[in-house]
């Protein structure tokens, strides 16, 4: 048997997120659904910085399993005015104490925690078409006024 290949992984950005009041859809039969607006943001990296639309949001559900499944769809532009999409599927759970603590806005230390997203991007300026190739993973932290993700690329 081939021994697997090493995984390996640039760093892209740093994005750092606020959000609005949720906006409280309910039960459903797939569990409590909220929608999270998108305020605004930042982020920047080696290869890329900007800032991020308030103009997106996290059709967000929190399952039955106390499982928080993010299903966000975010536009950013950088610096030079491109613009992008920018769409990430992703899970935050923990103890329940633990999830009860963010939940109050008091600051928790993010190994405490799992919290992961897989972002992909679209752009139709020339210079950033790269991101319309890559695989991306992102590893998040929550903070009271948005979460916090350190995105990278997957080689």
């Amino acid at each position: 048997m081939e021994r697997p290949l090493p995984l390996r992984s640039e760093f892209l950005f740093t994005l750092s997120g606020t959000v609005g009041s949720p906006v409280e859809v309910g039960m459903t039969p797939q569990g409590d659904r909220r929608i999270v607006p998108i305020e605004g943001g930042d982020f920047e990296g080696p290869r890329l910085r900007g800032r991020v639309l308030a103009n997106g949001a996290d059709w967000m559900n929190v399952r039955p399993d106390h499982v928080f499944a993010i299903d966000c769809r975010a536009a950013l532009e950088t610096h030079d005015g491109a613009l992008i999409y920018m769409r990430y599927a992703g899970f935050r759970h923990g103890p329940p104490e633990v999830m009860d603590a963010l939940a109050r806005g008091e600051s928790v230390d993010p190994s405490e925690y799992y919290f992961r997203i897989s972002p992909t991007f679209e752009t139709g300026r020339d210079e950033y078409s790269w991101l319309n190739q890559i695989v991306a993973v992102g590893v998040g932290r929550r903070v009271p006024s948005g979460p916090i993700y350190d995105v990278y690329e997957i080689l």
